[in-house]
């Protein structure tokens, strides 16, 4: 079983700020059930990648359900008879969290200008290789856009009747090698015609995690297809 780890996210509060984000929503009247059902769907990505989920994006998920239902019940008041809103609790949490993150940003940027300054001393600069840049890397597209174009991938593939038990020896290191030559050939192919030729899903998903480590090795970057669901592979020089 071959299982990945999306560090994009890192937790929750931190999807719902992306889907915020992307649809410029307001934050403090957010429409809860689009964001229901993104975050609903973006789970299923995941199960569909069979990949461990934490117990913190399925309580959130049954949050976001309670506070669904509450939406369509009739308005609850406190003691002042004011309406309470359900989703009150959630705007709360989810400013703290941005406060939060903004703030941890900020730090990063400090800490990141600081390494521009050499002080003068007795010691060797001991950062040995440059890591990957995954912000050039990963051109205009995001870990949500690279699960849509999978999830489209498999999806497009028919199941068919199987009678006998095969047992398909396929590798992460075959499918980068796979991948390797394919650019080399073309310089840029999309992935859905990377994908065309392979017959069985287990193929398609091993080497889905083949690009990922290649674009985290730096051997090849992403950037957006013109197609929608879709996106480009290409070469690096030095990769």
């Amino acid at each position: 079983m071959y299982k990945i780890k999306l560090t994009q996210f890192e937790g929750p509060l931190d999807l719902l700020l992306f889907f915020i984000k992307r649809d410029e929503l307001n934050i403090y009247d957010i429409p809860i059930s689009k964001i229901t059902k993104d975050f609903m769907d973006y789970l299923k990505m995941l199960q569909q990648l069979d990949l461990e989920i934490a117990g913190d994006f399925i309580l959130m998920a049954a949050t976001l359900m309670q506070i669904k239902v509450k939406m369509l019940l009739p308005k609850e008041v406190d003691e002042k008879g004011e309406e309470i809103d359900p989703r009150a609790d959630l705007v709360k949490a989810l400013l703290e969290y941005k406060r939060y993150k903004e703030m941890t940003e900020e730090f990063s940027f400090m800490e990141s200008n600081m390494r521009n300054y050499n002080f003068r001393s007795n010691f060797e600069y001991d950062e040995k290789e440059k890591p990957a840049n995954l912000d050039i890397l990963l051109k205009n597209i995001s870990l949500y856009d690279l699960i849509k174009a999978f999830k489209k991938v498999i999806e497009s593939k028919k199941e068919e009747p199987v009678h006998q038990i095969k047992k398909w020896n396929v590798t992460i290191e075959e499918q980068m090698d796979y991948i390797g030559e394919k650019i080399k050939s073309k310089k840029r192919i999309e992935f859905k015609e990377l994908m065309k030729e392979m017959a069985n899903k287990i193929k398609i998903v091993v080497t889905f995690i083949a690009v990922l480590e290649m674009v985290k090795s730096g051997k090849i970057g992403i950037e957006e297809s013109p197609n929608f669901n879709d996106f480009i592979i290409y070469g690096l020089s030095d990769g």
